[in-house]
């Protein structure tokens, strides 16, 4: 079973790997321009390492990205990240196309919430 910072450090660090990717950065690119080695930032986008503040401050600087993208807190500023995904995901969709999207979301969100009820 794995222990609530092992799952968060691996969701943080398929953040900072999807981060990293959307923007065309390799991994030494990554670590050159955050000054940490190379193997590090391969471990922290596995999350198999919890990284210290000042590493994810030098991570979150070399990516260019604010602390609230990487890590997606349950707070205003941290939906204001997933809002801002959803739009670019729909912004050159037709009326239909969006319609067709806001069906699928539901149908997974109530999928989800029956599993986490029935995990209770």
């Amino acid at each position: 079973m794995e222990k609530l910072g092992d799952a968060q450090a691996k969701r943080l660090g398929e953040r900072i790997r999807a981060t990293r990717i959307a923007q065309g950065m390799s991994q030494a690119a990554l670590a050159s321009k955050a000054g940490i080695d190379l193997p590090r930032v391969s471990n922290i986008e596995l999350g198999k390492v919890v990284m210290r503040i000042p590493t994810f401050i030098k991570i979150a600087e070399a990516l260019d990205v604010s602390a609230d993208h990487l890590l997606r807190l349950n707070t205003s500023e941290g939906k204001a990240v997933y809002e801002g995904e959803f739009l670019k995901i729909v912004e050159d969709c037709t009326p239909q196309e969006i319609e067709s999207l806001l069906a699928i979301v539901q149908q997974v969100k109530q999928t989800l919430h029956a599993q986490t009820s029935k995990e209770k």
